[in-house]
């Protein structure tokens, strides 16, 4: 009876060690279920509705919301989670180079666009010489508010790798501009503090901003800071990956981010 019962443990440990949608054997994931990563606030809701769409094609995606940005890439490549989508290509393109990692890009989703906000002026043009402005101290959504600033004509970069840019690739500030690095998450709670701030959109919804109607400059739909769904390197050509983008970019999809999001999230994949 126990070597039965040792039996019986071992093939129970051998379902519960197994990847979260992952064939074993294969490497490919289970084309019934996905378990995808987002973070709060935008992402969360549209893949929701993804959600609802995929089922409709006999897939379940179970959803695993974040609060920051790392986590949903570190998370996926440890193979606990199947997919994510938040994120655009320089960020993971940052991270991977930063992580010796091989997540790769399967399908274009949303632009969430940047918007630079203040709590003191109602316009760029109004804030003075010498204005202390916050900015993400992650890489690439700090060279992004420098991105936004520099396409408005505030500012210049040195350019090579404007779209990894830092603060100290600022070559022309007519303006004297301070700039500030904040935590991402936290730059809403200190607007107050600065003169304006750059603000995420997923950050800037959570905060009751909208990027439409209380950005004092938002970026450009020609912005490369395009979000996509990340996969690990082996899976990107698995069925279930295609049928996810496919249930992501649909019209019903589409339809809920027009609906919902009024223009301050953009369709990416048109």
């Amino acid at each position: 009876m126990k070597k039965i019962g040792f039996i019986l443990l071992a093939l129970l440990l051998a379902v519960v060690i197994t990847g979260c949608g992952s064939d074993e054997a294969s490497g490919q994931l289970n084309d019934k279920k996905l378990l995808v990563g987002v973070t709060a606030g935008p992402h969360e809701q549209i893949v929701e509705k993804v959600a609802e769409v995929a089922a409709a094609d006999g897939l379940e995606i179970e959803l695993k919301v974040f609060s920051d940005f790392i986590l949903p890439n570190s998370t996926l490549e440890e193979g606990q989670l199947d997919a994510n989508a938040y994120q655009h290509q320089p960020f993971l393109d940052q991270f991977n180079e930063d992580h010796e990692t091989n997540l790769v890009p399967v399908g274009k989703t949303i632009l969430n666009p940047m918007g630079i906000y203040s709590e003191k002026y109602t316009n760029m043009d109004d804030l003075p010489d010498g204005a202390r402005i916050g900015l993400p101290n992650d890489p690439t959504n700090g060279s992004r508010t420098l991105y936004i600033l520099e396409e408005a004509g505030y500012i210049t970069l040195a350019d090579d790798n404007k779209e990894l840019a830092s603060i100290h690739d600022v070559v022309d500030n007519p303006r004297n501009f301070e700039f500030i690095e904040l935590d991402a998450a936290q730059i809403t709670k200190q607007l107050g503090e600065v003169d304006a701030a750059s603000v995420n959109t997923s950050f800037a919804i959570a905060a009751g901003l909208n990027p439409v109607e209380d950005a004092i400059l938002l970026e450009s739909t020609s912005s490369p800071y395009t979000n996509y769904i990340v996969v690990r390197e082996e899976n990107q050509d698995d069925p279930v990956v295609e049928k996810l983008v496919k249930a992501y970019q649909s019209e019903e999809v589409k339809q809920f981010i027009e609906e919902e999001f009024r223009g301050s999230v953009l369709i990416a994949w048109e």
